[in-house]
């Protein structure tokens, strides 16, 4: 059931339209996802359970045991590859 789309301004002003019960602001999360994140090429919904997971770099990304990464709320398998990659290209990896 489709729901009537509203008009919603976020606590910084940003004014957008959502269909959903979702309060995230369009405008915010696109600045968010340019700004002070070092693991690129990831959706919003990974990248937004690592920050609130403290991991907002590489080197903290490999204090942390893939297996424990992936059971974050908004982390997929398909981005565990992209995870491991960018940690390989920084000679990393992740906890054993």
């Amino acid at each position: 059931m489709a729901r009537t789309p509203t008009q919603r301004t976020c606590p910084r002003g940003h004014i957008y339209i959502k269909s959903t019960d979702c309060p995230t602001c369009p405008k915010c999360e696109q600045k968010k996802s340019t700004a002070s994140f070092v693991i690129q090429g990831l959706g919003a919904p990974a990248r937004r359970a690592l920050q609130a997971a403290g991991v907002t770099s590489l080197k903290a990304l490999a204090k942390h045991p893939e297996a424990d990464v992936l059971a974050m709320h908004g982390m997929g398998p398909s981005t565990l590859p992209k995870l491991r990659a960018a940690l390989k290209a920084a000679g990393l990896s992740f906890k054993a």
